[in-house]
């Protein structure tokens, strides 16, 4: 087996008494989708965000390809490779579509101070591209602020996807969706997985949408990760059966919050 792209080693964080992530451990490999999954509060997203450096750590080690990446700032986290993809989007309202996408380029391309060129003419067909990718071409000229939620986070895949990332890391990526489009988004984020050979962390309550995309699933809950493996492993893990529903057969045909 080939070196992880990530490697996790006993990341811990607490808040006060309260300890929000403890003694963490797992890897990703090269173009893995691997799903991080549990029930509110159970420090997923904290996990997240000492993953690329938003939060400090108490202790543990992250490693990107070999490369210790805990406690560097989330920019610098960022130009090594590491995207993020948020629960809310984040996006430019007043921006088009296109132009959002531009800006992600001028940044990873480190042409923000080119006092030369106007913004607006800088890796026009870069930008087309990524939107071509995720199916947003057609809607290039539109203002961000008018796009329906699921083109949103089409278009916030697009912009995480423009700094070429090893790493994406995607916090609810399907929050808020109706269930198809749900599944058409993560069918999506597969399908490039696929294609580009990107590592992908993702966070999710819609088990619909686990079982049907993720390579592999970890489980937190109150912090400590209690289960990892193949759907079915999960699925039928007698731990996690008691996390979710106090027993009995874990996620029939819905999703749960």
């Amino acid at each position: 087996m080939s070196d992880p792209v990530l490697s996790v080693r006993n990341l811990s964080k607490s808040f006060g008494g309260l300890k929000a992530v403890s003694d963490v451990s797992f890897d990703l490999a090269k173009g893995e989708l691997l799903a991080l999954i549990g029930p509110n509060g159970a420090g997923k997203t904290t996990c997240f965000n000492m993953l690329n450096g938003q939060l400090r750590a108490d202790a543990g080690q992250v490693r990107l390809n070999g490369t210790s990446i805990l406690g560097l700032n989330p920019r610098r986290v960022w130009r090594m490779g590491v995207g993020r993809t948020f629960q809310i989007t984040a996006t430019y309202a007043s921006m088009t579509v296109r132009e959002n996408v531009q800006m992600a380029l001028i940044s990873h391309h480190r042409k923000t101070w080119d006092i030369w060129r106007p913004a607006s003419g800088l890796h026009v067909e870069e930008a087309m591209q990524l939107l071509d990718l995720v199916g947003m071409r057609e809607q290039a000229e539109r203002a961000a602020a008018i796009l329906a939620y699921g083109d949103l986070k089409r278009l916030e895949l697009a912009i995480a996807l423009a700094h070429a990332p090893e790493l994406l890391l995607m916090d609810e990526p399907t929050a808020g969706m109706a269930p198809r489009e749900r599944v058409r988004l993560m069918q999506l984020t597969a399908d490039i997985v696929a294609e580009r050979g990107i590592s992908v962390l993702f966070t999710e309550h819609d088990m619909d949408v686990v079982f049907s995309h993720a390579h592999r699933i970890m489980v937190l809950n109150r912090g400590e990760l209690i289960a990892s493996g193949s759907v079915d492993d999960v699925r039928n893990d007698a731990r996690v059966q008691e996390v979710y529903l106090g027993g009995g057969t874990l996620f029939e045909g819905q999703a749960h919050g």
